[in-house]
Order: C-alpha cells, then sequence, then structure tokens
C-alpha cells in the first residue's frame, strides 16, 4: 500500500532547505555575514570554537533588528529585502530569500540578539533603541523570547551544536582544522570584497584576522590585499578600472609573471557577490592565453559592476552562479579589457589597438627592422639584422667563479665610462626632480630618464644592466627581445589578409552531424582566418585549405578542439591560439642568445623598443623580462639609513 499524501511540517520544510543552505559551518558564516553587510555595518566580530561545529558567532554594528519583528527574522521566507515579484529582477542585496535563518535554526542551537541602532529607522518603534531583545530556538523548534538581554547596538547570532539533530549529516563534517580552513576562506573572501569594513576572526579564543577598515587611502586597500593573499600580492599586480556602457570591471591582476600553480587567488565578484562562473573563466584565461603556459593559473580579485536588472542572481540555492542578460556582451567586455591592461603592462606599453612605433635615430638599426622581420633572425639580413662579435676569451677561472668579471661593454672600461659620461646629466636631472632639487619642473620633465633608463652594462652574456630614475634595471636580454619579435610577428600577420595554402590532397574526416552543422555555421568566420571547410554529407567535412604557418599540424585535432570550443562557448580561438603558437617559435629561435655581447648602442635600443612593446613584462612563456631594484631595495640590500 502506497503511502498518502501529507503537507510536510514547517520544521522538516526548514530542514530540507537547510540542505540548500548549510553544507557546513563555513557556509553559516557566509549566510550570517551577508546578512550583517546587507544591514550596513562597519564592523563584524566573529567567534569560531572547533571549527565553528560547536559554536560559531557573528556580531555587527548594523541597523539592528526591532524587538517586533525578532520572531518573523526566524520565519520562513521572511525577509525585508522582497515586496514583489519585480524586485527579484533587480536584486540589490547579498541575501534576500529570507531561508537563511530559519534553515539554520532547524539543525543548530540558534540564539538572535538584537538592538536597533540609534540612527535606524526602527529606532522610534523601538524606544530609540534604548534596550536589546534576544529570541532563542528551543529543541523541539518553538520560538522562546522575545526577552531583554545586554548588547550594543547591532545584531549577534550565536549557532550551537550544528548538526545535534540530523547525525546523518553531521558525521560527514571534517576534522577541526579543515572546517575552521572553509571558515577561514568564506572570510577572506568576505573581506576582500567590503575592505571598508573592519573584520576581526577568532578561533578558539586566538585571533586569526584582525583587519581594520580602509579609510579611503590606496595603501590602505591594498594593504588589506598583501594581508590576506600574501605579502608582494599588490605589488605584482596590476590595477584596472575600465567602464563601458552599463558594465565597469576594476580591481587587481596579477601579472603573468607571478602566476600560480594553482588556481588558488582567483576571486570574481558581480555586483559584490563572490561568484563562479564558466564564461567569466573563460573570458580571462582568453585574455591570459597569450601570457601563460596551460599549466599556470592568473591570479586576481576583481569586480564587475552592471545594473542589477541585467544580470539574474536567483539561479542557485547558495548564490554561488548568476546568468547575465547579454552574456556575450560581458564575455567580450572583460576579456578585451584584462587582455588591453595587461598589454600595457607595468611601462603602460603601446594600446594593442595603435601602431607599434618605429625605432629612431641611432638605434634604428639594432632592434628596429621591419615589422616583419625580426632582428637577427635568419634570413633578416640587411641592417636590421643584428651584427654580433663573439665573446673574448675569458682568463682561466674568471667568470664561472668570478660573473661580475663579464661586466662590461664594447672596448671595455674606456666604453663603459664614456658612456656613463654621457648619460650623466640626464641622470642627474632626473634625481635632482625626484629629490625637490633646485632643478626647475619644466627643466626636469624635459631631462628626465625614459621609464627604463640608460644601460650600463651586459652581465654574463645574459643579463643587461640599465640605471633608472627609480634605481636599478636587470633585463633577460633574450627573454625581451623574444618578446619584441613575437609582438612585431603577430602585428605583420594581423596587418595583411591572412594567407592560407590548399591542401594537395583535401582531408577529410567523419564528425557527429550537430558538429557539422556547428562548422557549417562558423564556415566563413573560419575562411576569414585560413582554414576552408566543406560539408560532404551529413556527418562529414573535408579541409581544402589552411593557414600557411599550420600547414603541418595535425588536421584531425585542430578540427576537433574547434568544434569542442564551438560546443562549449559558441565559437573558438583555437586557429589563432595555434598561429600564435607558431609565430612564438619563430620568435625564440630570432631572439637574442645567450652570451652575445651587445654594443651599448644595441641596449639601449633593447630598452626603448621595449619601453613601445605590448605585454613586455613576460616573454611569451610568461617568465618576467625585467626587474627593477629601488632606491630602496638597494639601501636595505646595504643597511644604508639603519
Amino acid at each position: 500500500m502506497s503511502n498518502p499524501i501529507r503537507v510536510l511540517s514547517d520544521h522538516l520544510v526548514n530542514q530540507i532547505a537547510a540542505g540548500e543552505v548549510v553544507e557546513r559551518p563555513a557556509s553559516v558564516i557566509k549566510e550570517l555575514i551577508e546578512n550583517s553587510l546587507d544591514a550596513g555595518c562597519a564592523r563584524l566580530e566573529i567567534d569560531v570554537e572547533q571549527g565553528g561545529i560547536k559554536r560559531l558567532r557573528v556580531r555587527d554594528d548594523g541597523r539592528g533588528i526591532a524587538r517586533d519583528q525578532l520572531a518573523l527574522a526566524l520565519a520562513r521566507h521572511a525577509t525585508s529585502k522582497l515586496f514583489e515579484l519585480a524586485d527579484l529582477e533587480a536584486v540589490g542585496t547579498l541575501g534576500f530569500r529570507g531561508e537563511a535563518l530559519p534553515s539554520i535554526a532547524s539543525v543548530s542551537r540558534l540564539t538572535l540578539t538584537s538592538r536597533v541602532r540609534p540612527d535606524s529607522d526602527d529606532a522610534a518603534s523601538d524606544r530609540a533603541g534604548d534596550s536589546a531583545w534576544e529570541v532563542a530556538v528551543a529543541i523541539d523548534g518553538r520560538l522562546e523570547g522575545p526577552r531583554p538581554a545586554a548588547h550594543p547596538s547591532g545584531t549577534s547570532v550565536e549557532v550551537r551544536d550544528l548538526f545535534f539533530n540530523t547525525p546523518a549529516r553531521r558525521k560527514f563534517l571534517r576534522t577541526e582544522k579543515t572546517e575552521f580552513d572553509h571558515v577561514d576562506q568564506v572570510v577572506r573572501r568576505l573581506a576582500l570584497a567590503r575592505p571598508d569594513v573592519a573584520l576581526e576572526l577568532r578561533h578558539n579564543g586566538r585571533v586569526v584576522h584582525q583587519l581594520p577598515a580602509a579609510d579611503g587611502r590606496p595603501e590602505s586597500v591594498l594593504a588589506r590585499l598583501d594581508r590576506l593573499l600574501g605579502a608582494g600580492f599588490a605589488e605584482q599586480s596590476l590595477e584596472i578600472d575600465v567602464s563601458a556602457v552599463d558594465l565597469r570591471l576594476h580591481g587587481w591582476v596579477r601579472r603573468p609573471a607571478f602566476s600560480r600553480s594553482q588556481p588558488d587567488q582567483q576571486f570574481f565578484y558581480v555586483n559584490g557577490r563572490l561568484i563562479r562562473d564558466r564564461l567569466i573563466t573563460h573570458a580571462i584565461r582568453q585574455a591570459f592565453s597569450d601570457f601563460l603556459h596551460q599549466a599556470r593559473h592568473p591570479g586576481y580579485v576583481l569586480f564587475l559592476e552592471l545594473p542589477p536588472r541585467l544580470v539574474d542572481v536567483n539561479v542557485h540555492p547558495a548564490k554561488h552562479e548568476v546568468r547575465f542578460r547579454e552574456s556575450r556582451q560581458v564575455h567580450d567586455f572583460i576579456q578585451r579589457a584584462l587582455q588591453r591592461r595587461l598589454a600595457q603592462g607595468v611601462l603602460g606599453g603601446a594600446e594593442s589597438d595603435a601602431p607599434m612605433p618605429e625605432t629612431s635615430g641611432m638605434a634604428a638599426g639594432a632592434f628596429g627592422g621591419a615589422p616583419d622581420r625580426l632582428a637577427g633572425s635568419p634570413g633578416g639580413g640587411g641592417d636590421s639584422a643584428i651584427q654580433y662579435r663573439s665573446p673574448p676569451p675569458r682568463a682561466s677561472g674568471v667568470g664561472t667563479r668570478h660573473p661580475t668579471s663579464a661586466l662590461g661593454v664594447g672596448d671595455g672600461r674606456r666604453v663603459y665610462q664614456a658612456s656613463l659620461a654621457l648619460q650623466r646629466p640626464a641622470v642627474d636631472a632626473a634625481r635632482a626632480a625626484r629629490a625637490g632639487g633646485d632643478t626647475e619642473p619644466s627643466v626636469a620633465a624635459a631631462t628626465d630618464l625614459p621609464p627604463l633608463g640608460f644601460a650600463l652594462a651586459q652581465l654574463n652574456g645574459v643579463y643587461l644592466l640599465a640605471e633608472s630614475a627609480e634605481g636599478l634595471i636587470l633585463v633577460d636580454i633574450h627573454a625581451a627581445h623574444e618578446r619584441i619579435g613575437y609582438e612585431r610577428l603577430k602585428r605583420a600577420w594581423s596587418a595583411g589578409r591572412v594567407t592560407s595554402q590548399p591542401l594537395l590532397v583535401p582531408h577529410s574526416l567523419q564528425v557527429d552531424p550537430r558538429e557539422a552543422d556547428r562548422l557549417e555555421e562558423q564556415r566563413e568566420t573560419l575562411a576569414r582566418l585560413g582554414l576552408v571547410l566543406d560539408r560532404l554529407g551529413i556527418d562529414r567535412v573535408v579541409v581544402r585549405e589552411v593557414p600557411a604557418l599550420l600547414r603541418q599540424a595535425d588536421m584531425d585535432a585542430l578540427v576537433r578542439d574547434l568544434l569542442a570550443d564551438l560546443a562549449a562557448q559558441g565559437e573558438s580561438t583555437r586557429l589563432e591560439e595555434a598561429i600564435d603558437s607558431v609565430l612564438a617559435t619563430l620568435a625564440c629561435h630570432g631572439s637574442v642568445r645567450a652570451n652575445r655581447r651587445l654594443t651599448l648602442d644595441e641596449m639601449n635600443a633593447l630598452l626603448r623598443d621595449m619601453e613601445r612593446t605590448e605585454r613586455i613584462d613576460q616573454c611569451n612563456h610568461g617568465r618576467p623580462t625585467w626587474v627593477r631594484l629601488s632606491h630602496a631595495d638597494l639601501d636595505r640590500l646595504f643597511l644604508r639609513g639603519r
């Protein structure tokens, strides 16, 4: 006999809902902190015991809850954040469903204490917030209170013995350390999103985080980034702030040279809400595609702001995912904004839409050849090719044990001293301007050093040393020249029509009928990239022409990768990536090799080309091309001023 249909009790409904909202103590912390932020708090105190399994409490100084509203706060689907259906289309708060508190209360011993803040709208109805009130949920689910309590303005939610009445779920909790690690991650993510809110986290009575509120100065925000993500994050990152129509992307993206082996420093917020979205992840990965090896992961703290009506946050029970009304527009905006900022790098190189300036003056013969030809590459020929001299023979025991013996430019000390004498006026003028000397501002600006300064020497045949206004510049010659050559080859490739090469024997392959449909829809786009395909039947396509650079590629693998991308994202950049890979190889083989002696003019030409090249901060493999040791860094190394 089948069971009759029954209406579930409210308590059981709440426990089922808790399965969506409450997974572990970290889930409780997330919901409670979001409620506090929605209440306009300026300070948060979080206490955790035994990883949050035994006890956790979140106290804020927000608006507070009036006495007659406390019981409603624990009622299911009771919320102050939505009033009608139209509000659901433009949610502007982190929480809005009214499920969190009753769901948490159904699987724990919960106490809610609050005192209305004097400046709150509810203050007048609650006797100006002159006392605090408390309600608690009994073991059987009944509500006890409200009763008077001692509490400052704001709200505290205390949760004890999580899952005490659902042992089947409690046994899935991990060790105290593991559960607290999850709590710590949630707190970090929310602290990154709201640097304006002071926050303190304690575990078993020990202070883990004590973060003051940012005071509006950029330095205070950067200090929080370093405390939460490790010292050096701010220094190793590029700040971005780009707006277009209704979209704004701002935050920090770690320079590709400081990429990670794990995706553990990736934080993306949509209207203040941390989300995990495949569309966003793909856009960011595409922006980094020309910088990172596949095994490396970018780091970032990014905020996307757009009108609430353009994003649906009601698509996931825990609100981890969102749906954009114009997903393709959002994807392209993020990808292009990041690509442009990464291209500028630390030096602020040429914009991706701007033509590459030609090298001028004496340096033109060294690194300023035709844009479709690498200086010094095989077949380059003419004045654009660098004429290298073999390094002078080293005396026995010199060089390997004493790397500094490789210092010296051209013909040795005489040329080195002469180069310093020529550069000294500009260096002195720049230093005087930096130190606030007697130099007139107009004169200082006219004689200021370029960003990478002037070359001093070549070290061990590998590194270039230069003096800039900020300190000492060290350049990996091969890596820098590789990036310069790669960018020139890409520009030359994209400037003209992509050259395709007909296959002597067209290559046919069998695909799924739906995959053949996708290829046919993208046929014109692929043809513009040099890949010409025809459909032979329901499940067969034939490749007739390929980009000239990819004539040796594995056609089966390339086409199937294209199909995988079209199925996942609706478009593919496989061809561009494959072409870029070939160009990167050409640039690598045509760039300056180790132990090649460069003249002073050639080294200065390289520095000037670096200042004009996009993405110059790292080579094609993601390694740094140059670093700077500031005057302060040098002083610390030699204990000056201590």
